[in-house]
């Protein structure tokens, strides 16, 4: 696992051990990437369900200035921080050790609001990704034009609309799938 373009290109990076998180492999974080980006002129990336950091990381490689990494287990929150300091990106980088329904709550109670949110939920909690979506719209964490990322397994099929949210594309590589929303107003 690496970091694959910008300023941190290349630099390698940890993986949670064991079987609690499912790291996003590099073929499926570039094709991301590259549908979404795939560079990025400044803005803010929330990594909820972070694992190693990985996703967010890549997107402050590409030019996010700031990143918010949330993740509950002890063992994963570890690997995020040594991931960020491999980046040297402790300045662009806040961890959260929280769920993400209450991180979600307290970042809107704190008025923070990203260009990009990334998520990645073990594959059996993925169904609360409509919920956390949901959460998403009540505390008006996203920006105008910005875009919410979820991967979840192949097999989940979530809505085409959640809340004000629609699906506006789905790609699938293997058992992995990624579902993009945005603002249905904004189509």
């Amino acid at each position: 696992m690496r970091v694959i373009s910008g300023v941190c290109k290349g630099r390698p990076l940890k993986a949670v051990q064991g079987m609690t998180t499912r790291p996003t492999t590099d073929k499926v974080k570039e094709s991301l990437f590259n549908i979404i980006g795939p560079y990025f002129d400044g803005g803010k990336v929330l990594d909820l369900f972070s694992g190693s950091g990985s996703l967010g990381l890549e997107a402050l490689s590409r030019g996010m200035e700031k990143g918010v990494f949330v993740e509950k287990d002890p063992k994963a929150l570890q690997v995020i921080k040594t991931n960020i300091q491999a980046c040297r990106m402790e300045e662009e980088s806040e961890v959260l050790r929280s769920d993400a329904l209450r991180s979600i709550k307290a970042l809107g109670g704190r008025g923070m609001r990203f260009d990009l949110i990334m998520m990645d939920p073990p594959y059996k909690i993925a169904n609360t990704i409509p919920s956390i979506l949901n959460a998403i719209e009540e505390n008006q964490l996203l920006l105008e034009g910005g875009l919410i990322i979820c991967e979840h397994g192949e097999e989940l099929e979530l809505p085409e609309q959640i809340g004000s949210f629609e699906k506006y594309r789905f790609e699938k590589y293997g058992i992995t799938a990624i579902s993009f929303f945005r603002r249905q107003d904004e189509a």
